[in-house]
């Protein structure tokens, strides 16, 4: 076989069909879940470069292999774009692209600033929070003292005073602030007066939000937090991998946390996506784009309320809607399963004070993101919630929920992912 010569068409065709089938099924299905996206077309491009052929231990202009001069230009580029597109009132961050993924960015975090046995502060998991957080099954959970802070319950949103009184008591190195199921905005001044009372470095996990920060559409964490991490395949509209960002004096601590701390060479392919994401997200169509997501998201929201779904918290302020299915006697796994029956995908998720298993959940969490990048507007957002309930009504009629099927795939063909299939 001649190994420049021929695609996977011609060499793996087994891996080619399985390829073309999630391909098929990314265009006939309704993407909902809110931690999922669809990068470019030049994004894509990147990461099946050739730079994935490089080795590039190290940083630019400090490697521990020889002919990394064309690699640094693209590892500073995509820093350089980086600084442009977070920094915030003359407040310039540092920036390492090299994590692999969010959840060793927060790693790396760790490993620079705590020792085991230190406490942290961080939503609970059943609270929005995330698995890194200090989830007792994480590493997190298992070499530091995680400690969780939870909503109110009447309100089902955090509660400073509450957070402050808990950060006081167990004074912890470090205070997060970041989350993979909250709705509303975050109010990052009052999180790092917090930190500040007690002695506590503020990171903020802004995984879901980056795009919706990057374009203004949310507030920024900067230059209140020291320490920012995100995953850039969400709202952000690149690969799938993580970043850091921090207050310059972190600098030495980060980096070497990332290399050698925790990874060896860098994915420079995925580096180069990360670069051409945040070229697009500095362009202005960018905000229009995450203003469509957050307004998508609310009328989605309001559409399912109107249907009699409740929405913790009562509604959204970002890209993603957490929908209590008590009211309806549906759990989340059995809404998750007549969902993507019906072709639209969707993830179970716990409620607040969720009293049930986290594989069964109360709940499932919705997002907007994805379906907006494929084009769509409120008014296509107020069918989807309709079919979404048609759904769960049909969740044990496989008949009724193959006609939806059929229903969603003809509505997705109006807004198609990529072109075509591969040829």
């Amino acid at each position: 076989m001649d190994f420049f010569n021929g695609g996977l068409k011609d060499s793996d065709r087994d891996l080619y069909d399985i390829m073309n089938e999630e391909l098929v099924r990314q265009q006939d299905h309704l993407e909902m879940i809110a931690s999922e996206n669809y990068t470019s077309q030049a994004v894509l491009q990147a990461m099946g470069s050739v730079l994935t052929n490089k080795y590039a231990e190290g940083y630019p202009g400090k490697r521990y292999y020889g002919g990394c001069e064309v690699v640094d230009q693209v590892e500073n580029l995509a820093r350089e774009r980086a600084q442009k597109l977070f920094g915030v009132d003359g407040f310039v961050p540092h920036v390492n692209v090299q994590s692999h993924s969010g959840a060793q960015a927060n790693q790396a975090v760790f490993l620079a600033t705590l020792n085991p046995g230190d406490a942290f502060l961080a939503a609970s998991l059943d609270q929005g929070g995330h698995l890194t957080h200090g989830s007792p099954v994480n590493l997190s959970g298992k070499w530091f003292k995680a400690h969780g802070y939870t909503v109110d319950r009447k309100t089902e949103r955090f509660d400073m005073n509450a957070i402050r009184e808990q950060a006081k008591e167990i004074r912890p190195k470090v205070l997060i602030a970041g989350y993979s199921a909250y709705p509303r905005t975050i109010d990052f001044a009052a999180f790092r007066a917090i930190a500040d009372e007690v002695g506590a470095l503020l990171m903020v996990d802004m995984a879901h939000i980056s795009g919706l920060v990057a374009s203004k559409v949310h507030p920024s964490p900067f230059p209140h937090a020291h320490i920012v991490t995100t995953t850039t395949h969400k709202t952000l509209r690149g690969p799938r991998s993580g970043m850091i960002l921090s207050h310059p004096d972190f600098a030495k601590k980060i980096d070497s946390a990332v290399f050698p701390g925790l990874q060896g060479g860098p994915l420079m392919h995925v580096i180069a996506g990360k670069a051409t994401m945040m070229k697009e997200a500095l362009d202005p169509s960018f905000r229009t784009y995450c203003e469509r997501v957050v307004e998508n998201c609310k009328v989605l929201g309001a559409s399912l309320a109107e249907l009699g779904y409740r929405l913790v918290s009562g509604g959204t302020d970002n890209h993603l809607i957490v929908v209590d299915l008590r009211p309806k006697g549906v759990t989340g796994k059995e809404a998750e399963t007549a969902l993507d029956h019906a072709g639209i995908n969707a993830n179970r998720n716990t409620i607040p004070f969720d009293e049930t298993s986290p594989f069964v959940t109360s709940g499932i969490r919705l997002g907007s993101a994805a379906c907006t990048t494929r084009g769509m507007g409120p008014e296509d957002m107020k069918w989807v919630a309709k079919k979404i309930d048609e759904s769960i009504i049909a969740r044990a009629d496989t008949d009724k929920l193959a006609k939806i099927k059929g229903e969603v795939k003809a509505y997705c063909a109006k807004f198609p992912v990529y072109n075509k299939v591969f040829r």
